[in-house]
């Protein structure tokens, strides 16, 4: 049973079976597609039956370490995932439940994963520039670092939320909040290489017409395409970092800081409701300025 299809039966499920809120039922399949797609792009796990407990603590272990989820949030996906199981389970879909034991583990707290400038650099390098899609590519990963978007804004980013001659993008974020983002002349020219060369002339599907980003069967990309990209690129450029499309909001965020950005500039950009969430980027500037100190004073 593929993860579509797993989902979709629960869905269907939760709907005429259980008749819950809209509200609550676009919440437990918010949380199960980032749990779906997760398992298939990243861990590579083709369906759900091939999960297993230590499988559900390293996704929980992500959402807590690269997504930043509190206690009541972790605890909302545990309960998701744990009836998705449980129905799969009941409706004969799967012959185990790996969620069954499932509780709120106590992760130590643990700055995520952050390329270096030269990092970046290397992996927009590996581009292949021959390749059809590598023009789409390389204005996918130049967007993604240069505004600090998150996976699912890039993929639903639209050519009528482009400002390229003012060098901003539109972006439409969590809750539907809108926001505006500054990208930069590399990113903008990146974009502007694509869509004349590639996106111009490429058919494009129905109700697909204002995305930006497009797959070959012109329709636009999904998550897990776009973690497919990345992890190939990461592997070509020889970066040995647990590297996933998140990596690079963390980047970005992090040399903002290390720059001397504002916190509150920082925090606009990447659309957070509070400054809170942004403050890790300061622990994660003191954690490199004490690097540098350990490297390089004389009194080691």
């Amino acid at each position: 049973m593929t993860w579509h299809e797993a989902l979709k039966e629960y869905q269907l499920y939760l709907q005429i079976e259980r008749g819950i809120a809209t509200s609550t039922l676009e919440a437990y399949l918010r949380d199960l597609e980032r749990y779906a797609s997760h398992m298939e792009a990243v861990m590579e796990k083709g369906g759900p039956e091939t999960i297993t407990r230590e499988d559900l603590l390293e996704f929980l272990q992500y959402l807590a370490e690269e997504c930043f989820l509190g206690n009541r949030s972790l605890a909302r996906n545990i309960s998701a995932i744990r009836s998705f199981h449980s129905f799969l389970l009941a409706d004969e879909f799967m012959e185990h439940d790996p969620s069954e034991l499932l509780e709120l583990p106590n992760f130590a707290k643990k700055l995520p994963t952050v390329l270096s400038v030269a990092e970046v650099e290397s992996l927009i390098e590996a581009v292949d520039l021959e390749h059809p899609q590598g023009l789409r590519n390389r204005a996918m990963i130049e967007v993604l670092y240069a505004g600090g978007l998150r996976v699912s804004e890039l993929i639903n980013l639209a050519l009528s939320r482009l400002y390229l001659e003012e060098g901003f993008v539109k972006i439409l974020g969590k809750g539907r909040k809108e926001r505006l983002v500054p990208i930069g002349q590399p990113a903008t020219e990146a974009i502007r290489q694509y869509v004349r060369k590639v996106r111009i002339n490429q058919a494009v599907a129905a109700g697909n017409e204002d995305f930006l980003f497009l797959n070959r069967r012109g329709k636009g990309l999904s998550r897990v395409m776009v973690f497919h990209i990345v992890k190939a690129l990461v592997q070509k450029a020889d970066i040995q970092k647990k590297v996933s499309p998140h990596t690079f909001r963390h980047s970005f965020a992090t040399h903002l800081i290390e720059g001397g950005a504002d916190l509150r500039a920082v925090q606009d950009m990447l659309g957070h409701e509070s400054i809170t969430t942004t403050e890790i980027y300061l622990h994660m500037d003191r954690e490199y300025l004490r690097e540098v100190h350990a490297l390089y004073h004389p009194r080691k």
